[in-house]
């Protein structure tokens, strides 16, 4: 049975803006493979509340998806490993 979830990544601009677009595509398609996305939403660069990693500002996507229980499990590992990726959230949102 498929669930709703939704992700929210913010990539490091430090990269350079080539390399934030490669790594969101790649990303995207990604959880295109497994899951159905509802809604992608790219804020783009903003300013983040705290430094992270020395950066004062973030590349943030907002992803909403409908997925089986085990891909947020392996989107988080993804997210982990990826470099680039500051921080990451990824939570259910039915009940």
């Amino acid at each position: 049975m498929a669930r709703k979830y939704e992700a929210v990544y913010i990539l490091n601009p430090a990269l350079g803006e080539e390399a934030v677009v490669a790594t969101a595509e790649k990303l995207q398609a990604l959880i295109e493979s497994s899951a159905t996305i509802e809604k992608l939403d790219v804020w783009g660069r903003r300013r983040l509340a705290y430094e992270i990693n020395d950066q004062k500002e973030g590349y943030y996507v907002l992803v909403n998806f409908s997925a089986e229980a085990e891909f947020p499990k392996e989107l988080e590992r993804v997210l982990k490993i990826t470099e680039g990726v500051m921080r990451y959230l990824v939570i259910r949102t039915d009940d």
